[in-house]
């Protein structure tokens, strides 16, 4: 069964970091494009980055440029995301998720709906 599991979420005062981990089981990611995506209360979710698996290429949301950086470990079928200079703005639950199938070397998706698999989500809350 293929799992996705984020971790590392929790409440940081305005200003502070926390890193995101996102493991998956079941099958290996290696060669397929990975992302995070966040949703607020009452809004859709949206895009915050992105990673092809060769990591050549990343993309974020102009919202985190700057202040996210999106890597992954392929060896250890793990991604993650640095999240620096947090503001209230950043609460949201922070959703990783995966291609089914491999991705061409460099290559970015940013729609939700070219994700196959998607974590359960984890809850990031930055005070003020």
């Amino acid at each position: 069964q293929v799992q996705l599991v984020e971790s590392g979420g929790g409440l940081v005062q305005a200003g502070g970091s926390l890193r995101l981990s996102c493991t998956a089981s079941g099958r290996t990611f290696s060669r397929s494009c990975m992302g995070w995506f966040r949703q607020a209360p009452g809004k859709e979710r949206e895009f915050v980055a992105a990673i092809s698996w060769s990591r050549i290429s990343t993309d974020y949301a102009d919202a985190v440029k700057g202040r996210f950086t999106v890597s992954r470990d392929n060896a250890k079928n793990t991604l993650y995301l640095q999240m620096n200079s947090l503001k209230p703005e950043d609460t949201a639950v922070y959703y990783c998720a995966s291609q089914l199938s491999p991705t061409p070397v460099g290559r970015l998706f940013k729609g939700e709906n070219e994700y196959d698999y998607w974590g359960q989500g984890t809850q990031v809350t930055v005070s003020s």
